[in-house]
């Protein structure tokens, strides 16, 4: 998920509150700098401010319209006004929020954007007796509940979307941790080597040499 903002204070609040959803959140500050990212990695959702300098907002989402994909725009803005809100929908933003807003809401407005960018799956994701809430950031394993850290909550969210396909350590870096990560990290196998623990016998997350993990 990319957050371009020209307020660095709100940003980062706005990054902070989403990682603590389990989203991987990159920032940029000006519309140039989102252009620039939005070049180098795919994002389900970008919570983009309309007035932003350098590059406009409205330049960065005609952008991310022409390029095709499946990027979700929630555009930000201070105008109130409904002529605003109709056409910042017009430039192909999908959702719209008003400044101020509550941070609940706006997770709630990205998790809906997020349900839309990617293929729909079910509320609870269910596999190998393990069942996974997003809404309430709850698991379970054959009723017994699995505390977690938002890392490996995100990792496990991932596996089990995969619906028994292999992911990559690459994917899993990209979609649970931010574009400060070390590329060269073994953090995805320290977190898949936690989460086999927390979750018990038998294990249920296996190694692929060369490939990834699965979960059958």
């Amino acid at each position: 998920m990319l957050v371009v903002e020209d307020e660095t204070v709100l940003a980062d609040a706005i990054a902070e509150w989403l990682r603590r959803e389990s989203f991987a959140v990159d920032v940029a500050y000006d519309g140039d700098a989102a252009l620039e990212r939005l070049g180098v990695n795919e994002y389900a959702v970008v919570v983009l401010d309309r007035d932003l300098p350098v590059v406009h907002g409205d330049d960065v989402c005609r952008a991310i319209v022409d390029a095709g994909g499946e990027t979700r725009v929630l555009m930000l803005t201070a105008a109130a006004a409904v002529r605003e809100r109709v056409a910042g929908l017009a430039l192909g933003a999908d959702d719209y929020l008003t400044k101020p807003f509550a941070l609940v809401e706006l997770s709630a407005r990205v998790h809906a954007l997020t349900r839309r960018a990617r293929p729909a799956t079910p509320p609870t994701l269910r596999r190998a007796g393990i069942q996974l809430d997003p809404a309430r950031h709850e698991v379970r394993r054959d009723d017994r509940h699995v505390p977690l850290s938002r890392k490996e909550f995100a990792v496990l969210a991932e596996l089990l979307r995969a619906d028994g396909a292999v992911v990559s350590a690459e994917d899993l870096l990209e979609r649970a941790w931010d574009e400060h990560i070390d590329p060269f990290t073994n953090v995805v196998r320290v977190t898949v080597m936690k989460l086999r623990r927390k979750l018990g016998d038998p294990p249920v997350i296996e190694t692929i040499p060369g490939a990834g993990y699965q979960i059958r």
